[in-house]
């Protein structure tokens, strides 16, 4: 099992991250990535005043890792030069966050990728051009945009079929099974309402705080039976055969715990 520990600056980051945020004006270039693998999306706004940053802004759509990265990002180059600015790699974001487990190490690629293509915006003279992110709901905290496959879960491909699913199709036959939801937008919440109709049973998992948001369609989950874990990421899928538990990190106290299910579901790609 890889090490999926995080640092206390890793945490307090997360929780209370710094610089989020938009910029607009003239002085202002945006930078945007995503990554195809778990799926974060992050933009990075810089301010730009004598060759300097004199702001700086991030947007991330991701889970806590992405979070925190950003927001260490942030801090880091804040009135740096742009030449300095672009020095600034992955490594320099991890170790300024006292590490960061190895599963979780793009995240720290992203945040320093997304500062690297708001400067190069900067000097290509895209500037002012301030994009449109994500509608709440449109994305998934875990998967920022929509992606080809789920985020990589150990033992999640082993077990693909038997007890694992990337799309429901037939609510009917999760009938009376524990079941978990992992949170990918929209159409995550839409299976997990459908569900209750065949199971009093069903979990849903978000890597992200509960949502101050009512155009959240999360907070739809409040009214049903439903049962929300907030504040953590599945780590593992175990069983012998057929999904049995899943290993799960609880991202509030940083420590991790089994949970027992049926079936898991980690929606393939998050519609728009």
């Amino acid at each position: 099992m890889k090490s999926t520990s995080y640092s206390e600056k890793t945490l307090d980051h997360f929780r209370n991250p710094r610089n989020v945020g938009t910029l607009e004006g003239p002085d202002v270039a945006v930078g945007k990535v995503g990554n195809p693998v778990c799926g974060d999306l992050m933009y990075m706004y810089i301010r730009v005043k004598d060759d300097r940053i004199a702001d700086i802004k991030f947007q991330t759509f991701g889970c806590g890792s992405a979070i925190a990265t950003s927001s260490m990002t942030t801090e880091l180059v804040l009135g740096m030069t742009l030449d300095e600015a672009m020095k600034v790699t992955r490594n320099d974001v991890a170790d300024a966050l006292q590490g960061l487990p190895p599963i979780k190490m793009h995240c720290s690629n992203l945040a320093a990728d997304a500062l690297h293509d708001a400067i190069k915006s900067w000097r290509e003279g895209r500037r002012g051009e301030t994009p449109e992110p994500p509608r709440v709901g449109e994305f998934s905290p875990s998967c920022g945009i929509p992606v080809s496959s789920p985020p990589a879960i150990e033992g999640a491909e082993e077990l693909l079929g038997k007890g694992v699913y990337r799309k429901v199709e037939d609510p009917k036959a999760f009938a009376d099974k524990r079941v978990l939801i992992i949170d990918r937008g929209k159409p995550s919440v839409d299976v997990a309402l459908a569900l209750t109709k065949h199971t009093g049973r069903v979990i849903f998992m978000s890597p992200t705080k509960e949502p101050s948001s009512k155009d959240d369609p999360r907070t739809g989950l409040k009214r049903s039976d439903v049962k929300v874990i907030y504040e953590a990421e599945l780590i593992a899928v175990l069983g012998e055969g057929e999904v049995e538990k899943v290993r799960v990190h609880d991202l509030n106290e940083n420590d991790e715990y089994d949970l027992f299910v049926d079936a898991l579901v980690v929606l393939e790609q998050a519609d728009h």
